[in-house]
């Protein structure tokens, strides 16, 4: 049995902590350095404005401050709810989360896969250089694509329509097509560049495995099934969780350049809500309590689904 440790034990057992703890931060000096600049954009970016969340409890005046502002507590977060068109619009974020987490989430996956089975390196890398692209161009260019695609009159799919004799369709002027634009112009923006994390992932799986399989008589189909996917289960929780955190977060200038009048039905979630209430109205308290309330749901989202995940696949963030 070890024996106790005395007060100079634990003295000094701490001391040679410390000492250690010094040496190894002085050891990997330079990687300490390279992570400054990212410690400081949390800390300014992240952490410091997460005091300005104060007014959603206050009747805030820019002229008064935090502090001089009257409190008024949990007033702006019953007039939220309350709000008649909170429930569409909370709907329609929700809706469109949900859809970006059937359909986007797994498209990266897929391409990624598919990339994977190409063994002409120069096709390859031409075919990731291209589905890459389109996460470079802005929302405005993304939007104006999809406008010219999708126009009445002159947009490629209306001349295929019309060739069929069937009638054109103004799609971004009704509200049953805005939420399918939505997520369609986000996957062929964005699953491109989301297929550089899961790649690297496949790159490291042991190619021993895949031979192995082969003299066991297994084909393409049933390697995917067996080594490729289990292999990519642990990066694919991980950015899940991830993805849920920002499952109200579905971005402003993404849905904004779609918007119109004809489309707010279905169109309006949250982000376009706060920036026309707390911008537009200067309601900044008010849209501070929309905002945190999208927060706090996020929080919730992540540590119900890290809880989930550690208890069925092992696999967690913390």
């Amino acid at each position: 049995m070890k024996a106790k440790l005395t007060g100079v034990d634990l003295i000094n057992y701490k001391a040679d902590t410390k000492r250690s703890l010094l040496l190894n931060m002085w050891k990997f000096r330079a990687l300490y350095v390279i992570a400054i600049p990212g410690i400081l954009y949390f800390i300014i970016f992240k952490y410091l404005p997460l005091a300005g969340s104060v007014i959603a409890f206050q009747n805030y005046n820019i002229f008064k401050g935090f502090t001089g502002s009257e409190w008024v507590g949990l007033e702006h977060f019953r007039t939220m709810f309350q709000y008649q068109d909170f429930g569409r619009i909370l709907s329609n974020t929700i809706l469109l989360g949900l859809y970006d987490l059937i359909f986007a989430f797994p498209a990266p996956i897929l391409l990624a896969l598919l990339l994977n089975e190409i063994r002409l390196v120069f096709y390859k890398r031409f075919l990731q250089t291209v589905v890459y692209m389109p996460h470079f161009l802005s929302w405005v260019i993304v939007s104006g694509i999809a406008l010219g695609i999708l126009s009445p009159g002159t947009g490629i799919v209306n001349q295929a329509l019309q060739a069929f004799s069937f009638e054109p369709i103004y799609f971004l002027g009704e509200n049953s097509y805005i939420r399918t634009i939505l997520i369609s112009s986000g996957i062929w923006r964005d699953s491109g560049y989301g297929t550089i994390i899961y790649l690297a992932a496949l790159a490291g799986i042991n190619p021993d495995l895949y031979e192995a399989a082969e003299v066991d008589g297994a084909g393409r189909w049933k390697q995917t099934l067996a080594i490729t996917l289990p292999s990519l289960i642990p990066t694919i929780m991980i950015l899940f969780l991830l993805h849920i955190g920002r499952f109200l977060d579905l971005g402003f200038e993404r849905v904004w350049v779609f918007l119109n009048a004809l489309n707010t039905g279905n169109g309006e979630i949250l982000d376009t809500y706060i920036y026309k209430a707390g911008l537009l109205s200067q309601q900044y308290s008010y849209t501070t309590a929309v905002g945190l309330f999208k927060s706090v749901v996020g929080l919730i989202l992540v540590l119900i689904g890290n809880i989930l995940s550690k208890k069925t696949t092992g696999e967690s963030l913390y």
